[in-house]
Parts: structure tokens; C-alpha cells; sequence
């Protein structure tokens, strides 16, 4: 019998020998484009380089980069590296972890109301500081940095398809600017962030997605239902869904498929990962073992030639016998069988 513990073996075993070919990587199975969002990554050392070296060991051709490590390539300074990254506070504040997530606003841990950490005044002016140096760095950065990532990683047969960096409402036109700018330098079709509450937000972002001609996808977590996107759709044609399946479905404890069969024209790129439905507990579980119907999105996707990337966003437990990579690999091998 052919146990998980001989598929991780034969899956890592199998690393080298790709890269003893020096093939580049292609991970576009049957037609649909499997990709990894660099977050799957994070428990690695996470420059530029580093993630692209992963992505060409497992034979990945598409990623969503973050912009943590593409910042840092272009020499922005404090930017901290691994984990959901960030510029400043340290994680667990706002600005450290995206809205809902363990310790960030909105989601569970110490502090204040939904969970938010009460930062201290000297906190406080950090983050103020860092703020005003991130601002100056980026509206005063040559674009030539990021020509050079993206060279880098074309060469090697890894594209930028889609580029996270969230605009707020607190970032000036200028930085706007910066981010749409940065994206298509790097080559990405789209720009990913949350899902944002404000409607004057929606609108401003679409003006510049509009302008840009560059989707922005909005990134869903658990507080998400069917119509959730419905306020963003109708602002601009470049307001668009950056669906994350396993959240989804653990949200509204059915399948995906009748909602990505309505919506498929406006998706722009998905996050894939299993997970048990909410009304039985939810959670995060190796693929293939939760109620996300992961080899049915594949297909579907397949059938009907939809073209987004599906990102794996690495987030269960890792066993103890196991490893980032092994775990990566085994997520691959799941989407191309899937796709045969």
C-alpha cells in the first residue's frame, strides 16, 4: 500500500533530478495554470531569489508574489521578510497581518475589540515613521529594480502573474500610482488585496485599475458570502474576484462551483486549499482530506478553459516526517493528476 509517508519520499526524491535537467518549469496542466502564492513559503527564507529557487525546484511557472520580497529586491529598507511580511509594526498589528487572521484586525487574539492589539504610544509613532518612509522610498523609486526581478524570473521560466501590495485609504495618489506601476513592470495581470468595507475606496481603486487597464482581485477570508463582491463588481470592469476556494467554502459550508460557474467572468486568480465546511468546525487540512472539491474546480476549469491562475496557498499543519517542499510537491502532483 502506498502510504503518505512513501508519497512525500517520492515526491522530494524527485526535486533534484528536475533540477539536474535544467528543464524550465511548467506548470500549466491540462490547459489550467497551477500556481503558488509566495505566502505558501513563508516559513523559508524569503528574498527574491530564494522563492524563485523553490518555484523552479518544484517545477512552478506562475506565481503570486508578494510585495514584501520584491520590495526588498529593489532596495526598500525595513522590509521584514517571511511570514505575512510587512514594513513596520510587528505582526500582530495592524498593517502586520491582512483583516481576519489570527492576531491581525478583525480576527481572534489579545487586545482590544475583534482581537485588535492595543499598540503603545511609542508603537504608535513607529508606525507613523514607518508610514512616512515607506511613502518617501516608494514615490521616489526607479522602476529599474523591478525590470530586473522580472527578467529574473522570466529567465527562468517563472511568471509574475499576479502582484500583492493592498492600497489603503491612508496611501496618497502618488502611491497608488506606485503600486499599479509596479505591478505591470513586474508583468502581473493583476494586483490582490482584501476585500475593503469602503465603498470610496472601491471606487478610487477602480478609477486607477481602470486607468491602468491591471485587474485588482479581491481576496476573500471567512467573512464572505455569494454577494459579497457585488459592490466592487459594479464600480469597474477591473474590480474583480480573487477567490480563495477554501475559505468560501468553509464560509458558506457548500461547494464553490455554482459560484465560480456565475462568476468565472470576473475572477481574476484563485487561492486553492481543503478545509473542512464551518458548520463542521472548518479548518485547514492537507488536500484531498477536507470538503474543498479541489479535482472538481481543476476539471471545471479545464472543461470550460478558464484561464485565471490556481494559486496553492500552503496553510494546513505540516506533518512532523514532512516539509514545506515535500507538502508543496504533493499539493503539485494532486492539481497535475487532477488535471490528466
Amino acid at each position: 500500500m502506498i502510504t503518505r509517508r512513501h508519497l512525500l519520499q517520492a515526491t522530494a526524491a524527485a526535486l533534484p533530478a528536475s533540477s539536474l535537467l535544467a528543464a524550465k518549469p511548467n506548470s500549466k496542466f491540462g490547459g489550467v495554470q497551477i500556481g503558488t502564492i509566495t505566502y505558501s513559503f513563508r516559513t523559508l527564507p524569503g528574498k527574491a531569489d530564494e522563492l524563485l529557487k523553490y518555484c523552479t525546484e518544484l517545477g512552478i511557472s506562475s506565481v503570486e508574489l508578494m510585495s514584501d520580497p520584491a520590495e526588498a529586491f529593489a532596495g526598500m529598507p525595513g522590509v521584514r521578510l517571511g511570514g505575512f511580511g510587512g514594513f513596520g509594526p510587528p505582526a500582530g498589528g495592524p498593517g502586520g497581518r491582512p483583516p481576519g487572521a489570527p492576531g491581525g484586525p478583525g480576527g481572534p487574539g489579545p487586545g482590544g475589540p475583534g482581537g485588535r492589539r492595543q499598540l503603545s504610544p511609542e508603537q504608535q509613532e513607529a508606525m507613523r515613521k514607518a508610514a512616512a518612509d515607506r511613502k518617501a522610498w516608494r514615490t521616489s523609486a526607479s522602476m529599474d529594480k523591478f525590470k530586473e526581478l522580472r527578467s529574473l524570473y522570466n529567465n527562468a521560466g517563472v511568471s509574475i502573474d499576479v502582484f500583492k501590495l493592498p492600497l489603503t485609504e491612508a496611501m496618497s495618489d502618488d502611491e497608488f500610482e506606485y503600486v499599479f506601476t509596479v505591478a505591470k513592470t513586474l508583468g502581473a495581470k493583476s494586483i490582490t488585496m482584501e476585500l475593503p468595507t469602503s465603498e470610496e475606496l472601491l471606487k478610487r481603486i477602480g478609477q486607477f485599475a481602470d486607468k491602468h487597464k491591471v485587474f485588482v482581485g479581491y481576496h476573500n477570508h471567512m467573512q464572505v458570502n455569494p454577494t459579497s463582491w457585488d459592490a466592487a463588481l459594479a464600480i469597474s470592469k477591473y474590480n474583480s474576484i480573487n477567490l480563495d476556494a477554501g475559505h468560501f467554502t468553509e464560509a458558506i459550508s457548500a461547494s464553490p462551483i455554482p459560484f465560480i460557474k456565475k462568476m468565472h467572468g470576473r475572477i481574476s486568480s484563485m487561492h486553492l486549499k481543503d478545509k473542512k465546511y464551518g458548520t463542521e468546525g472548518g479548518g485547514n487540512l492537507p488536500w484531498g482530506t477536507g470538503q474543498v472539491p479541489i479535482k472538481e474546480i481543476l476539471q471545471l476549469m479545464k472543461k470550460e478553459k478558464y484561464s485565471w491562475p490556481a494559486n496553492i496557498e500552503l496553510e494546513y499543519n505540516i506533518p512532523g516526517e514532512s516539509n514545506v517542499m515535500a507538502e508543496m510537491a504533493t499539493c503539485i502532483k494532486f492539481a497535475k493528476d487532477a488535471l490528466a
